[in-house]
């Protein structure tokens, strides 16, 4: 039988009467160090569900279904397949749509359907052949993001028309017959 060196016994005894290097985090607070990254928070107002960090997401933690019936995008968040990398926040358009937060960290539970967000938002269909085009709050952040190049575009300006309420539906709204002529340049459709 091998016995143990003396290195090992001292550091045996040291350890057997000094504090444990582990946080206390279960019975105290957690202070995460900076640049940690927690659960990504999605803020409503600044996301314009455009699908980009669905795109970027490895684990495929976000997910979306178009309801062309309903004229709605449902984003679903499962965050117990999320690994926390970032690539939401990254890659945002707006740069505020999604935040890692640095305060939510325990996500622990014993239902998944407890960690799983759904978010929805209106999509912008395309009138002549029913594809979808965007969503109608991406539309509205590419119009402000061009600023005055924006009024180039018949479907920026029918969106500002909606928005502002300059003449009701019946006003600009024209009826499309099998072949698309001029005056079809003025309905959604497909770019």
């Amino acid at each position: 039988m091998k016995y143990p060196k003396m290195r090992e016994v001292k550091e045996a005894v040291i350890s057997l009467f000094s504090k444990p290097y582990t946080s206390s985090f279960p019975k105290g607070d957690f202070k995460p160090f900076a640049g940690y990254r927690g659960k990504p928070v999605v803020d409503e107002d600044n996301c314009v569900g455009c699908e980009t960090c669905a795109n970027v997401c490895p684990p495929n933690a976000i997910t979306f279904i178009d309801d062309k019936e309903e004229g709605i995008r449902i984003i679903t968040r499962d965050y117990g397949k999320c690994i926390f990398c970032g690539q939401c926040e990254e890659h945002c358009i707006t740069g505020k749509g999604v935040k890692l937060s640095d305060e939510i960290y325990d996500m622990a539970c014993f239902d998944r359907s407890a960690v799983v967000e759904t978010q929805e938002r209106d999509l912008l269909i395309c009138e002549n052949c029913g594809a979808i085009i965007t969503t109608k709050d991406h539309m509205r952040f590419i119009h402000e993001k061009l600023g005055p190049k924006a009024y180039s575009s018949i479907l920026n300006l029918n969106m500002i028309n909606e928005r502002l309420r300059l003449g009701g539906e019946a006003d600009t709204k024209t009826d499309i017959t099998d072949g698309l002529k001029r005056k079809d340049s003025f309905n959604i459709l497909c770019p």
